[in-house]
């Protein structure tokens, strides 16, 4: 006799503008059992899914996944009646016996939070699943919102920390950029395991991090100019799930503008660039960036590709209107902490300067 997994209702977290690399990831890695909804709204993928919920963190393009339950109660006070209060219970408890023991707090999240009625709800749910209720970040995190087909919806989320927040990440920077993102750029690159990869101001290393996740390489370098960049980077590179690889990897110290490596030595080269406004400035910006695509123009087989992320979208417009030796293959706007960047795509072709 067949036994049959149970189904799950779940929604991915993901950046605003990122979810067709997200669904992609979602139908590779779980053919069998997850089966997408279509696309309602920018930022989350609804899917039902039969497999282990313990797979699902695997997810790298994913900010975070939630085991969703909708009620058919007109109004939030009635998820404390008994039946609905046991089946949100046990919605909690499918994720607390996925990670027994690392789950120590619990945070509410909805409108009205600190309403009696989520008061209440908080203070009976953290009783029942033996937590402690925290004022943010709790490690059992449940939102409890409206449900779009009428009554209301509860969301739980199946880790004890977003996806995006890497376990490798033991060394921080205020500026480093979103894993998740980082992950979807070096998808961009196509990467193979032949791959000579440059990442031209590593930083904190995520995006050689996130390359060497997605696809072992040839040979990554990383470089950057700032010392304790570069032993952040070797920190979190050696954190990392990827530290099999890592043999592979180089670190130099140098101005990403004027790398110690040959030329055409680079099959796909990956940068964040300056924003100009936490880091960096509009007008350094104008002289740095053609000095940077000419930079990794210079590194870049014919061919090969450069795959950036940047804030200054009117600058970057401006520099692929002149003659020069990149052709923009894919531009994709992306939501980060407020803001709207994009990632470009770009293709090497013939050999040209923005000089």
């Amino acid at each position: 006799m067949a036994i049959h997994s149970p189904t799950f209702v779940c929604e991915a977290e993901v950046a605003e503008g990122v979810e067709a690399f997200a669904r992609e990831e979602l139908r590779d890695r779980y053919p069998r059992h997850a089966r997408l909804e279509p696309q309602q709204e920018s930022g989350s993928i609804r899917f039902t899914y039969s497999g282990d919920l313990r797979l699902l963190p695997r997810l790298r393009t994913v900010e975070a996944v939630f085991l969703a339950q909708r009620f058919d109660v007109p109004r939030p006070r009635a998820l404390m009646g008994d039946a609905s209060f046991r089946l949100l219970v046990r919605q909690a408890q499918t994720v607390l016996d996925l990670y027994s023991g690392q789950f120590k707090t619990l945070y509410l999240s909805a409108a009205g939070a600190h309403t009696p009625v989520m008061t209440r709800l908080k203070e009976d749910l953290a009783r029942q699943t033996r937590l402690k209720v925290a004022d943010e970040k709790g490690d059992l995190l449940v939102r409890v919102r409206p449900s779009k087909d009428g009554g209301w919806e509860t969301l739980v989320r199946l880790t004890p920390r977003p996806l995006v927040t890497r376990e490798w990440r033991v060394c921080n920077y205020e500026a480093s950029l979103n894993a998740t993102v980082a992950h979807v750029m070096a998808l961009m690159t196509q990467p193979t395991a032949q791959d000579v990869f440059v990442n031209l101001g590593c930083g904190s290393g995520t995006l050689l991090i996130e390359r060497l996740s997605a696809k072992r390489a040839q040979r990554l370098i990383g470089i950057d100019n700032n010392p304790q960049q570069l032993v952040c980077a070797a920190a979190n590179l050696e954190a990392s799930d990827s530290r099999d690889g890592a043999g592979a990897v180089q670190l130099v110290r140098a101005d990403m503008t004027a790398a110690p490596l040959p030329t055409g030595c680079a099959d796909a080269v990956c940068a964040d660039l300056p924003f100009g406004q936490k880091v960096g400035s509009h007008k350094h910006n104008q002289t740095l960036y053609p000095r940077v695509l000419d930079e990794a123009a210079r590194l870049v087989k014919p061919g090969g590709c450069m795959v950036l992320i940047t804030h200054e979208i009117r600058l970057m417009e401006q520099l692929m209107a002149q003659a020069q030796p990149w052709r923009l293959e894919q531009q994709i706007r992306v939501t980060l902490r407020g803001l709207h960047p994009a990632l470009y795509l770009l293709r090497r072709t013939l050999p040209a300067s923005f000089a």
